[in-house]
């Protein structure tokens, strides 16, 4: 909603539609009665592994001032800005989840200070907090971060003044975050009345958040919901609504025939099109960005935060031209760089933006003669953004197109915010209204639609909307980080010493409506990069005819694994279900297993079992020679294999397994007992939102009729298995 601060109040505009124009109407509202200016303020804590609960959070910190609240922001990280050992104001937590179920980085001091065990039960009962928790449900442990310092606190005494809200990126985040925003302000007026309340009549401030008296306590109770089953319910109401509407319009003749709207990113069609809209307040301003004329050649990749630039000496594609998908293997020479790693380590990748995209978006907002310009970015004098500062990720004086091409992500979806903030730089009036109402509240569904779910960017909605010219601080101020693409190594340094594997599927977006066809942003720049010396398998090498000079580079850094990796006690059984490219670092296992039993000839070796699928044994079986001899040599005990679009052998066979865990299940009785009896491992990598789901799903099938047990002691039995570091995955979605 537009707002318009005045003394007495503030105005919500709503947004309405004429033939010809777009109408404001004004409805005021009072600000909260607040019993005087100290009473409301607030302290917001996030803790933030990318950047989008340290985004949420600052949108509530600036939402605050709009409901006549003072609010301070700070991150997790920061322990010398805030004190919750004694704060007495209101604390809203903001908390996304990482890795395994992990707290980001930047709250794990904070789990570890209040995961003290010589803490007191009632070490936090002054607290009275509200808490956000963001997670993903194709990865298992959703919201796990929020989840472990929610029930610490409880623990320790602190109270809830409001329910707390998990938030699913898999659906969208904004379906739980929105309302619970929206909901927030309201519990905080409550809370605000009966702290002064409390103080009035004398009692202690730690009791600010109990009901203001008994006869009050029965409607608070009635009129406070379950959040937590509210927002699923939302949640699916808003899933639901996704689907693509096609609105028939009858014309009041009778002899009229009805005319067909589809609605698209570029149009909508009623109600929403005759709706009022409540739209989002707009963001403040807070960068300012000078181009200036300067030299700026010989501008490389910074090798910072432990990358480092390496050759690339083999590219081999591992699937057959006609498969469907292309499965590509890299060999790293870190031979100079002296990098150390273990199988199941991966590795993150720096990859550009595509230089085409870039030279477009520089065309599009009119800058590319200024692109090899030197960039000044300074905050804006008197800005009103809390806690604002200049990114981190955007260099100083770094030329404009450095900065699109290796600092900006501007191929993310763009949030809401961004969209009602490029609305006002957009000159035409039906266009402008597009875009208020892909972000307002009428317009999730719509936003769901042709936004989120469609991966349009930045560069898509400057296509749909050519009349939208926004200035590139507002780029600054909205385009995340550019992040790197984490790979698996597929390979064991005692096997290959100097040198790293991965493999990875060229991904690729077809065209649609939202956008053209295209690649993955580093799957397909990683294929084009290494297309000179890239060969089939089976062929000669290409690379050993040329010079290390003369080889593709890549920037990488190491990210060892904590938990992902074989178990040190050589006996004990392992089992790895890996599809597709989720073999590889099992890969890398089973070279290291195989070195493993040449040095240890007289240890004793548990089994390993090796369940992978993929679509056609003869097109994208990946490994296949290698696999085969590691069973051939007795390195892999088992290795059971699943092709799901292959026609049926001669044979016939009735109920031939078709994926990964029909296998598993056809195995039950080892699979529970190498689990169960004889404490063996069980490690699960690649996609998170269909196959890790069903493996889990059929592992806590097998765990049950083994046990001869309901669902709810099956699930507890595997999570033990994962309390234990028996049950890993490395998933992706």
């Amino acid at each position: 909603m537009f707002l318009k601060a005045c003394q007495c109040g503030i105005q919500y505009a709503s947004v309405t539609r004429s033939k010809t124009r777009l109408e404001l109407s004004f409805t005021r509202t009072s600000f909260y009665n607040m019993p005087c200016e100290a009473v409301a303020h607030f302290l917001i804590l996030y803790g933030s592994q990318r950047g989008q609960a340290q985004s949420i959070a600052e949108e509530i910190c600036q939402q605050a001032a709009e409901h006549g609240f003072t609010a301070d922001i700070s991150c997790l990280s920061n322990q010398d800005k805030y004190n919750v050992d004694s704060e007495i104001r209101p604390v809203v937590f903001v908390v996304s989840t990482t890795g395994d179920g992990d707290p980001p980085d930047t709250a794990q001091k904070f789990v570890r200070k209040i995961k003290s065990k010589s803490l007191p039960h009632d070490h936090f009962s002054h607290l009275r907090y509200a808490l956000l928790a963001l997670g993903d449900t194709n990865y298992a442990n959703f919201c796990n971060g929020g989840k472990t310092i929610d029930s610490r606190l409880q623990q320790l005494g602190a109270k809830h003044f409001y329910a707390t809200g998990h938030a699913d990126d898999g659906t969208g985040l904004e379906v739980v975050v929105d309302p619970w925003i929206e909901g927030l302000w309201d519990s905080l007026k409550k809370t605000f009345s009966s702290m002064a309340t409390s103080n009035q009549q004398g009692t202690d401030l730690s009791d600010c958040t109990q009901d203001n008296n008994s006869k009050n306590a029965s409607n608070q109770e009635k009129n406070k919901p379950d959040l937590e089953v509210d927002l699923h319910l939302l949640k699916l109401s808003e899933v639901d609504s996704q689907k693509e509407k096609t609105i028939t319009s009858d014309s009041s003749d009778a002899e009229t025939l009805s005319t067909v709207l589809v609605a698209s990113l570029k149009q909508s069609v009623p109600p929403l099109s005759e709706s009022a809209l409540n739209v989002p307040a707009l963001p403040a301003s807070y960068l300012e960005v000078l181009l200036e004329q300067a030299s700026t050649e010989g501008e490389t990749v910074p090798s910072k935060d432990g990358y480092h630039e390496v050759s690339i000496s083999k590219a081999v594609q591992l699937t057959q031209h006609d498969s469907v998908k292309t499965a590509i293997l890299l060999e790293l020479d870190i031979l100079e760089q002296n990098i150390a790693y273990q199988p199941g380590d991966s590795f993150d990748i720096l990859c550009p933006n595509r230089a085409s995209e870039v030279e477009e978006l520089l065309l599009k907002l009119d800058l590319q003669m200024q692109k090899n310009c030197a960039v000044q970015v300074n905050l804006l004098k008197n800005c009103s953004k809390k806690a604002a500062k200049v990114p981190l990720h955007i260099p100083q004086n770094a030329s404009l197109q450095f900065i699109l091409t290796w600092c900006l992500e501007i191929r993310s979806t763009p949030k809401k915010a961004f969209v009602r903030a490029l609305a006002d730089f957009t000159q035409n009036g039906s266009e402008k209204r597009r875009l208020l109402e892909l972000c307002s509240k009428e317009g999730s569904a719509d936003y769901n639609s042709f936004v989120r779910d469609a991966n349009v960017c930045l560069l898509d909605l400057l296509r749909a909307f050519p009349s939208c010219l926004p200035p590139l601080s507002l780029l600054f101020e909205h385009l995340p980080k550019l992040q790197p693409r984490a790979y698996s190594a597929a390979s064991s340094s005692l096997q290959h010493p100097g040198k790293v594997h991965f493999v990875f599927n060229v991904v690729e977006f077809p065209a649609r409506p939202e956008h053209p066809a295209r690649t993955g942003l580093c799957t397909g720049w990683l294929a084009d990069h290494v297309s000179s010396i890239l060969r089939p398998l089976g062929t000669v090498p290409a690379s050993e005819h040329l010079g290390t000079s003369a080889l593709p580079k890549v920037h990488v850094r190491p990210r060892p694994s904590s938990i992902f990796h074989l178990p040190a006690d050589l006996s004990v059984p392992v089992i790895m279900v890996g599809p597709g490219t989720g073999v590889a670092p099992f890969v890398g296992f089973l070279q290291q297993r195989e070195k493993e039993r040449e040095v240890n000839q007289e240890a004793t070796f548990g089994e390993t079992w090796l369940f992978f699928g993929c679509r056609h044994k003869d097109k994208d079986f990946l490994f296949r020679e290698e696999l085969e001899r590691f069973a051939h040599n007795g390195t892999l005990s088992h290795l059971i294999v699943c092709f799901s679009r292959d026609e049926p052998d001669a044979q016939g066979i009735v109920n031939r397994p078709t994926y990964v865990q029909h296998n598993l299940r056809l195995h039950a009785k080892n699979v529970a007992s190498i689990l169960l009896k004889d404490k063996g491992c069980l490690y699960v990598c690649g996609d998170a939102k269909n196959m890790a789901k069903d493996v889990n799903d059929t592992l806590l099938e097998i765990i049950g009729n083994e046990l001869q047990v309901d669902k709810l002691d099956a699930m507890k039995t595997v999570a033990g298995f994962r309390e234990e570091k028996r049950y890993l995955q490395d998933i992706w979605s």
